[in-house]
Parts: structure tokens; sequence; C-alpha cells
């Protein structure tokens, strides 16, 4: 008698970078924050961006203290608490977009949200809400053990950082025991949409290449077609956040139609990059 093995909420993201390497394309990961404007609208912008053709999406949990957050993210931060967001908002938002878009969404959390939870409730409630994992910044590789354990139980994906200041021995570890893919920090500083990309970005990525075999995803800083592209020749995949966030917060205010197109737009126009 054969047995099937469960599915893990990891295994859409694999199957995500697996077809795309078949493909010859590359994945885009937009960023959107949680609740900004409100609860509706971050739904309705999951839902628009996955028609679009993101590949999948991370998930801001709005926190009072930035981590590597630029201006424009706290802004969406501060609004977002402002509107009574907590981590339960965050976990619905995540249920109801799961159920209507087949993109897997991580959420980015500060690690003190994670801890004062509790990592095992904090877990449960992230697959029941239907996530595929967690990018934790603040996570340093030394006190990562038991939420790398949690993760590795409920088949969710624990993304780990490298940034240009990480030591290349650090880099190494840290992207060995980096799960679902490697976020490569493109510069030192904060988010926000840069003119060019940073020199030494696409030798560091094929550098860490040789040092894992999970994908690469390159961040912040990245903000437009040509630099998608740039990026996506040596890195399998691309995170947009800070220039989606503006985006959404000055659209706040029109008809939820219109700023839905104009994120449609911009995202696809990411997209094709890609391919």
């Amino acid at each position: 008698m054969s047995t099937t093995t469960p599915a893990r909420p990891i295994d859409a993201l694999e199957a995500i970078f697996a077809a795309n390497r078949a493909a010859g394309t590359k994945a885009l990961a937009p960023f959107v924050t949680a609740g900004d404007p409100d609860v509706e609208t971050s739904v309705a912008v999951l839902e628009a961006i996955a028609k679009a053709g993101a590949s999948f999406c991370e998930l801001g949990v709005p926190y009072s203290d930035p981590i590597a957050d630029g201006p424009v993210i706290q802004a969406s931060y501060t609004r977002a608490l402002g509107k009574g967001i907590s981590l339960e908002g965050m976990f619905g938002i995540a249920r109801e977009a799961s159920a209507r878009v087949k993109m897997p969404i991580l959420a980015m959390a500060s690690y003190s949200l994670i801890f004062r939870r509790g990592i095992d409730r904090f877990v449960a409630d992230a697959v029941a809400a239907g996530l595929a994992g967690f990018v934790v910044p603040d996570l340093p590789l030394e006190e990562s053990d038991d939420l790398d354990a949690a993760c590795r139980t409920a088949g969710l994906a624990l993304v780990r950082l490298v940034t240009p200041t990480t030591p290349p021995d650090r880099a190494e570890a840290i992207a060995k025991k980096s799960t679902g893919f490697l976020y490569c920090v493109s510069v030192a500083g904060v988010t926000g949409a840069r003119i060019e990309l940073p020199a030494g970005l696409i030798d560091r990525v094929k550098w860490l290449r040789t040092k894992t075999d999970v994908p690469i995803v390159v961040g912040f800083g990245i903000s437009d077609p040509d630099q998608v592209r740039a990026v996506a020749a040596v890195a399998d995949g691309v995170i947009v956040g800070s220039a989606l966030v503006r985006r959404i917060a000055e659209a706040t205010g029109q008809p939820r139609e219109a700023m839905l197109a104009d994120v449609s737009r911009y995202v696809a126009d990411l997209a094709a990059a890609c391919r």
C-alpha cells in the first residue's frame, strides 16, 4: 500500500523556483505592508499582484521599532499601527489572501514579535493562516536554532539574510542554514529605492551561488524593470518593496479599483522583466 507524503507550506515556494529553472525565468517577490492602508485593501493588493504575475510575496508585519526599514516602509508601518493592525490582523490577511490565490506568502517579522508570542504558537498560527514561511531580519544565526527546528517540523521556510558587510565565512554559514531561499541584501543601509545597483552585487551573488543550493533572491533598492532585469540575470529572484509601498501610499484616497489597476500594471512590468 503506497502512502503520500503530506504537502508542506514550503513546497509551493520550492515548486516556483523549480518551475522557473525549467523555464529559464526568475521569481518576482513584491513586499506589501499588512494593514496599509487597511485590512481589506491589503487582501485586495495581494490578490491583484498575484494575478499580475508575482511569484510570491513578503507580507510585512508592522513594528514600532524599525530594523532595516527605510522611511517609506517605516511610514507604512506607522499608518498600519495607527489603524490598529495586530498580529491577529496580519494572520487574518494572510488567511483570506491565501484562500484566494496560489501565490506563497511569507511574513517578514521582527523576532521580538515571534518570541513574545511564543515560537510554537507563532508557527502554528502561520500554518493555520496559510503562510509559507518567515523572513526574520533581526534573528542572529547563533540564536535561531529553536525557530529553525519549529519551522522545519512544520514545513515552513526560514529565510536568512546576508548583507554586503557580512564576512565571507559567516555568509557561508548563513547560506547553508537558509531554507526556501537566501535573501541577499543588495546595499549596506536601509530599504528604499535606489537609482543604480551597487557595485559588486553581481559578483557577490555569483559567489553565494557556490556556497548554497537554495535559490538566491536579491532585495533592497530595486524599483524598476531595468534593475530587475539586471539582477535577474544572475539571481533566482528579485524583491521589490519600497517602490510598491510608495505607490500604494500615493494612491490612498483614490477609488480602490484605480489603485489596484496601477499596482497591477507596475507589478506586471516587473514580472515581465523577470522573463
